[in-house]
């Protein structure tokens, strides 16, 4: 949390977010079950809410839970909702959990991710994916996004770098949007940045038979295709647990499919 957003009353956070999410105090009134004035006092500073009617509102307004701490703090309330680090006692269950899921999907590839793209956790199969990705670009904390589209990193090997760019910024464009997190601006920034040499769609428009948008990755004197699921826990009161996600790459033909398969976990496959 920032100084000058702790500093900002929290009725102009709430405008601020319903005005975000596009929705009127009528119909945020409505959804919440309070009246528009007791709604519009609250935004203008003329009613102070109380701490239920702080998380009624983020809730409704769909609001971060990393972000409603945050509203809560401006309304003078302690935070409700934990941030604990993956390695303490009581996520044990939730880090195992995604380990299984890691492990369960060998041999193909999956990482976790937190709100920022950094990576958490990945199973040996990604090894296939960032080979040949710049040392620099790996050591410390990993950026997802940055190992994919930095020219040192994955961009070369990507086939379809176009398609997979504006795909990748389409979706992180939609996270700023979400969360307003200052640091996902500053990603987005950065990575439109980078050097392109392929088309970059401004949509992304199927071509005939076409369902998702494939990554297709050169490796060797061969071409791989993947496709990609996201999946997050259904229900976390806890920030971390709430800003992790898991991206599963499953193979897109039969071909990849069968190298994958007959590669050794952890190794290049080829």
């Amino acid at each position: 949390m920032t100084t000058a957003t702790a500093s900002r009353p929290v009725g102009e956070l709430l405008r601020e977010w319903r005005d975000r999410r596009r929705i009127s105090q009528l119909d945020l009134a409505i959804s919440a079950d309070i009246s528009t004035r007791h709604l519009s006092f609250v935004e203008t500073g003329r009613s102070a809410p109380s701490r239920d009617m702080v998380l009624r509102l983020g809730e409704h307004l769909d609001v971060p839970l990393r972000e409603r701490n945050q509203l809560l703090l401006a309304a003078g309330f302690a935070p409700v909702y934990s941030e604990s680090g993956l390695d303490a006692p009581e996520m044990t269950a939730a880090r195992e959990a995604v380990r299984r899921l890691l492990t369960a999907h060998e041999p193909y590839p999956a990482v976790v991710v937190d709100r920022r793209w950094t990576m958490v956790d990945a199973n040996a199969s990604v090894a296939l994916l960032i080979a040949g990705v710049a040392p620099e670009l790996l050591d410390g904390p990993v950026n997802v996004l940055r190992a994919t589209l930095h020219p040192d990193g994955m961009a070369p090997r990507i086939a379809n770098l176009g398609e997979w760019r504006a795909h990748l910024l389409g979706r992180l464009r939609r996270e700023v949007a979400a969360t307003a997190d200052p640091e996902l601006s500053e990603l987005l920034a950065e990575l439109r940045e980078y050097p392109c040499h392929d088309v970059v769609p401004e949509v992304e428009v199927p071509k005939p038979g076409d369902l998702v948008v494939p990554l297709r990755l050169r490796h060797g004197d061969t071409e791989l295709a993947f496709l990609s699921t996201v999946a997050t826990f259904g229900t976390p009161l806890d920030v971390t647990l709430a800003e992790l996600s898991i991206e599963a790459f499953f193979p897109a033909d039969a071909h990849t499919a069968e190298v994958l398969r007959s590669a050794p976990l952890g190794a290049p496959a080829g």
